[in-house]
């Protein structure tokens, strides 16, 4: 296979929101749909929808977005462009980062950025440096073999613990790689 070079999608994100989950890129199945997590087997919905207690599958997706938007949660990957064969995050190359200021301008009161899986975490670092409450959570994506609800339970420690200006409200010793500053 010849790889290309490709382009992500952009921010769902506004003034409201104070956590944004930050994926590594789309996959092929998610490109041709153009939508986040658009791969059928991809769990990133189904978790979501049980931490927050809402039918985020049942949904359409402009629907999921809006939601999610609701609940001061934003949405983006930490690679705008890439080149890759296949889907997998193994085979990205040529990766040109995200400008996230333009996320941060819009929601200025962002506190906690959530990495969906380690290539994603790898940005960690950066986010943690500016004072961002950091979490690395089990990847969503069906090449994660983690089970099911080992991922429920670390995004729930982690996305179902905060109030509503986005705080964590409880302290959990979790499975999931945390940074505070």
């Amino acid at each position: 296979m010849v790889s290309t070079r490709l382009r992500g999608f952009p921010p769902v994100i506004d003034r409201r929101c104070q956590t944004l989950v930050l994926g590594s890129f789309p996959s092929q199945a998610s490109l041709m749909k153009a939508q986040y997590y658009g791969h059928p087997q991809n769990q990133f919905w189904k978790l979501l929808g049980q931490v927050l207690d809402v039918p985020l599958l049942d949904m359409p997706y402009r629907e999921r977005l809006e939601t999610l938007l609701a609940h001061r949660i934003g949405l983006w990957d930490v690679i705008g462009r890439c080149e890759r064969t296949g889907s997998l995050d193994s085979n990205i190359r040529q990766a040109q980062q995200n400008v996230f200021h333009r996320a941060t301008r819009i929601a200025t009161g962002l506190r906690c950025i959530c990495f969906n899986g380690k290539t994603a975490g790898r940005f960690e670092p950066v986010f943690a440096e500016q004072g961002y409450e950091t979490f690395v959570l089990p990847s969503s994506s069906p090449a994660n073999t983690v089970a099911y609800l080992v991922k429920l339970r670390a995004w729930r420690q982690v996305l179902g613990s905060r109030d509503s200006k986005g705080k964590q409200t409880t302290r959990h010793r979790s499975p999931v790689t945390r940074h505070q500053c």
